[in-house]
């Protein structure tokens, strides 16, 4: 019998607040523009995208992640405004504060070397940090609709995120399974 594996991916959570805000945001195009895939997972900024991973090794994965983030302090993190991927993703734009490069360069790095966990689209791209509100089912159509009302919308939060979070694919969505404190917390 093969071994179960199941997908899972590691990001960053904004504190409640911010979540909320886009989860308005998520609802606004699921509502308005008929884009609902931006909801199956909660607000957050990836660090490592999807992999999949033994159901049997979880432990070892775990594991390297609560030593990975004893070496790395909480992450200053500054959303301001939206940006997208023309013609079908429209984001909150993170910006790349020098913390936020190192911990992904560091976790990606920390796990392709100790897990051989690669994404080699991402090994080819530079690192762009987002929280996607819209993507996969908004058409081309609909993005050019949207796109000019959130073009030039305001918004800015700055906060700390003071954890590493794994997430799990459950069937239709991504949920919480496992949750980090970074070594000053």
């Amino acid at each position: 019998m093969k071994p179960e594996k199941q997908l899972f991916f590691i990001a960053l959570l904004p504190p409640e607040e911010v979540q909320q805000a886009a989860n308005e945001i998520k609802h606004h195009f699921a509502e308005v523009y008929n884009s609902r895939a931006a909801l199956k997972s909660p607000p957050h900024i990836t660090l490592q995208p999807p992999f999949e991973w033994q159901l049997e090794n979880l432990s070892i994965l775990s594991q390297h992640l609560a030593e990975f983030v004893q070496n790395h302090a909480s992450i200053p993190m500054i959303l301001d405004g939206f940006a997208a991927f023309k013609p079908r993703v429209i984001y909150i734009n993170v910006l790349k504060t020098p913390e936020l490069l190192t911990i992904q360069k560091n976790l990606m790095n920390s796990l392709e070397s100790s897990l051989e966990i690669i994404h080699i689209p991402s090994k080819n791209r530079p690192f762009s940090p987002h929280l996607t509100v819209a993507y996969k089912d908004l058409t081309k159509a609909n993005f050019y609709q949207a796109w000019p009302e959130f073009a030039a919308r305001p918004l800015r939060f700055e906060f700390i995120i003071p954890k590493l979070t794994l997430l799990i694919h459950q069937g239709k969505k991504w949920e919480i399974y496992q949750e980090f404190l970074f070594m000053d917390n």
